[in-house]
């Protein structure tokens, strides 16, 4: 049988594995070296979270079911991707004030190498007339944990994945649900993250997504350069306006420097296929990710330029909409809506490059993608991408 499959959580069915590792005796035909572990975390704020651990023979990641199918971290040898948060997670959503008055709450459980933004909606917080908080910073899914979890092994692909499903859902509100699946290929230096998203609700919904991707040192340092094939861009705001000679290049930690955020369109190829790169200062080291710009047609650039103890870090973010507060986003159309029963599907690939060679390879992929392009580079927010 070409596919195994083991179920690690299924609410519906009453299953729950506290611990399972898996290992080639486990999968008769896919031999080489690989496993999957799933264990519970205890102890501090990670108590009670579930993690799956899967390492591919190249490239090992870790996976937060409890945590809205996030990605914790990942590594390729000594290679660490990911980003050291002042939050010493992975944090278990109970721990989270996502509701607090400042609108900022979800900030206490932010530490992943990739978690969604959305699903109701994303972005900065925003408020009712009377100063009651309707929308929490970047929404509810990154906190709410999966209902069914299971483990697939295809022997026939030669793959790993995790795939999860979680629910966004109220009365009287949206009913969402996220079917993920978080897939490695053995010996392969990267993942997939593919979301189908379904309307489970008789009545419309309304959808933002963003997918916020994070690294810290030793790609994101002093000198490193994010590579992207630009049509456009523009800076968020009046801090950006004064980092925007410097946008691609990353300064110092820098205590008390506010971060710097850039909106663009990116180039793609014909099909709609796109590609941002991360790369050191040395460029022999780096992390590229590649996307439809058809499903995924808006990008940011965050970059935090604090000190490393309080998260020197940036963010390369595809989405369906930027990142300003959702009644924005609204007038603007950039709020998607799916009619009851509709499924739209994303996926991101994240492929780390861990030598020169490597890097060159994705520099040249961004230059083929730019070629004939001319950027246009915004001196100043654009009224139609920013509400700043």
């Amino acid at each position: 049988m070409p596919k195994h499959t083991w179920t690690l959580l299924d609410v519906d069915q009453d299953v729950y594995l506290d611990r399972l590792t898996l290992s080639p005796a486990d999968a008769p035909g896919l031999a080489g070296t690989w496993s999957v572990a799933k264990r519970t975390l205890r102890g501090g704020l990670r108590d009670g979270v579930d993690v799956v651990e899967v390492d591919n023979g190249t490239l090992r990641l870790v996976v937060v079911p409890t945590r809205g199918m996030g990605v914790w971290k990942a590594s390729l040898g000594e290679l660490q991707v990911g980003w050291r948060s002042p939050v010493a997670g992975p944090v278990h959503p109970a721990l989270v004030r996502l509701w607090e008055p400042s609108g900022i709450g979800w900030l206490d459980g932010f530490d992943e190498l990739l978690v969604r933004c959305g699903l109701e909606s994303n972005g900065a917080p925003e408020f009712n007339p009377n100063g009651t908080l309707r929308y929490p910073l970047h929404g509810k899914i990154a906190n709410q944990p999966a209902r069914k979890v299971e483990v697939v092994v295809d022997t026939d692909a030669r793959t790993l994945a995790v795939s999860g499903v979680v629910d966004e859902a109220r009365l009287f509100g949206n009913k969402l649900r996220m079917v993920s699946t978080i897939s490695t290929g053995l010996g392969r230096p990267g993942f997939t993250v593919t979301d189908a998203i379904t309307n489970v609700s008789a009545e419309r919904a309304e959808l933002e997504l963003l997918y916020h991707i994070n690294f810290g040192p030793p790609l994101a340092e002093p000198g490193a350069k994010a590579v992207l094939p630009v049509v456009r861009m523009a800076p968020r705001d009046a801090v950006a306006v004064g980092n925007l000679a410097q946008w691609d290049t990353y300064g110092p930690e820098s205590p008390g420097t506010p971060e710097a955020v850039f909106f663009f369109e990116l180039a793609a190829e014909a099909a709609g296929r796109t590609r941002a790169l991360l790369h050191n200062a040395a460029a022999n080291q780096g992390v590229s990710l590649a996307f439809s710009k058809r499903q995924l047609p808006c990008f940011t650039l965050w970059k935090n330029r604090q000190a490393a103890i309080d998260g020197y870090v940036t963010g390369l973010e595809p989405a369906i909409n930027f990142p300003n507060r959702k009644s924005f986003e609204k007038e603007k159309g950039r709020v998607a809506v799916l009619e009851p029963g509709e499924t739209r599907t994303f996926e991101v690939t994240v492929e780390v490059h861990p030598d020169a060679s490597s890097v060159a390879a994705a520099v040249a992929a961004v230059a083929a993608l730019q070629r004939g392009v001319s950027p246009q580079i915004l001196p100043k927010p654009d009224p139609e991408w920013s509400a700043s």
